[in-house]
């Protein structure tokens, strides 16, 4: 049974929520990666919102090293979403 492509957005969209949620809890909680829950949201919805891609490209900048992590993050999240694959500029 194929999965429409409004359901799957409609899906990591909740799910990049979930996760930043998460991140911010783990802020406050020694058992959580506060800050790896919170990229892994912001990687996840800066495939459909254009602050997260902003905010990240911030990121990229500040942090050079996370970079290419960053980078791989987003270009598995844009297959996963079915969006063809950007050369993103830093």
């Amino acid at each position: 049974m194929p999965v429409s492509p409004r359901f799957k957005r409609v899906a990591l969209i909740i799910l990049g929520w979930i996760f930043i949620a998460l991140g911010v809890v783990g802020l406050f909680l020694p058992v959580l990666q506060g800050i790896l829950f919170l990229l892994i949201g912001l990687v996840i919805l800066s495939t459909e919102y254009h602050w997260a891609r902003r905010l990240l490209a911030k990121l990229r900048t500040r942090f050079p090293k996370l970079d290419s992590l960053i980078t791989a993050a987003h270009e598995k999240a844009a297959r996963i979403m079915g969006h063809p694959e950007k050369k993103e500029s830093p």
